[in-house]
């Protein structure tokens, strides 16, 4: 990376435009980083942003193309060393939080990615999908995983751009696995960082109306898209009974759900790049095998 003063952070912020205050708390958390340099862009996914804090450019998509293919287009128009990635309803409270994450990078070069632990600033209850390992534990804890919460997570910018960034055939949900994934088969580590602090509302995420289904359809693609044909029905099937205990006494939930399996076995998923024997044997060294 070139030697500056200050590292150069570029920020991408994705909205559509319907949570205005949100939007603008979070993009002026980031403008108020310490010592980095910043090339910040708003990304507004079937919208045109407007109002923005002076040192925000503003990136107009015509439709709404879906969240990693949003993140995406804002990654093609900014610079840095480093990209973070921030949603319109989150925000990261402490103004050294970019120069902590360089500084993690830093003094580890086997790190590919850091997410931060998430915190509802209300003083909600954190929902433990939060903390992106089997065994929750203790928050504060970090450590390896092999999967995100995508709402703001960093990585070295040549790290994003050699995992071949977002998967933007996945509109919502599921991105974060398989950037994860993707990170861990170009020789880096996903990282837990429970001493950096992002703020987010802790909103149930079956809000959005295809939840269910686009949970299902793209849990196959996953597997399609990133593991040897072998381990990908083993993964599926894995995630069917898991899904199965957790919704046995919510049938509707369970027949959408089913639904989008069989749509994710029969649609087009887009090019694979599957995980090499020497990234599943990290991956299953580190303590998570990419079956489940």
């Amino acid at each position: 990376m070139p030697h500056r003063d200050r590292p150069r952070v570029a920020v991408v912020s994705l909205t559509q435009g319907t949570r205005p205050d949100d939007l603008r708390r979070g993009l002026e958390s980031v403008l108020a980083q310490e010592r980095v340099e910043l090339d910040v862009v708003c990304v507004g996914n079937g919208w045109t942003p407007t109002g923005l804090p002076e040192g925000v450019r503003p990136l107009a998509l015509a439709e709404n193309v879906g969240i990693p293919a949003g993140r995406n287009a804002g990654a093609a128009v900014v610079e840095g060393d480093y990209v973070f990635f921030l949603d319109d309803d989150a925000a990261i409270p402490s103004p050294s939080f970019l120069a902590d994450a360089v500084r993690a990078f830093e003094g580890d070069p086997t790190l590919g990615l850091i997410q931060p632990r998430v915190v509802d600033p209300s003083g909600a209850s954190n929902p433990r999908r939060w903390v992106p390992r089997i065994r929750k534990g203790d928050p504060q804890r970090s450590g390896p995983v092999f999967s995100v919460w995508e709402g703001a997570t960093m990585l070295p910018f040549e790290v994003f751009r050699a995992t071949g960034g977002w998967g933007d055939v996945y509109f919502y949900a599921h991105e974060g696995i398989e950037l994860a994934w993707r990170v861990w088969g170009v020789g880096r580590r996903a990282w837990y960082a429970g001493d950096l602090v992002a703020h987010h509302p802790a909103i149930d995420p079956a809000r959005h109306r295809e939840y269910y289904r686009l949970n299902a359809r793209n849990r196959v693609w996953l597997a399609r898209r990133n593991l040897p044909a072998v381990l990908q029905p083993v993964y599926v099937a894995s995630w069917a009974l898991v899904q199965l205990i957790r919704w046995r006494r919510h049938p509707r939930r369970l027949l959408v759900w089913f639904a989008g399996l069989r749509e994710g076995w029969s649609t087009d998923c887009g090019p694979r790049r599957p995980l090499g024997l020497i990234t599943i044997a990290r991956m299953t060294a580190a303590g998570r095998p990419p079956v489940v």
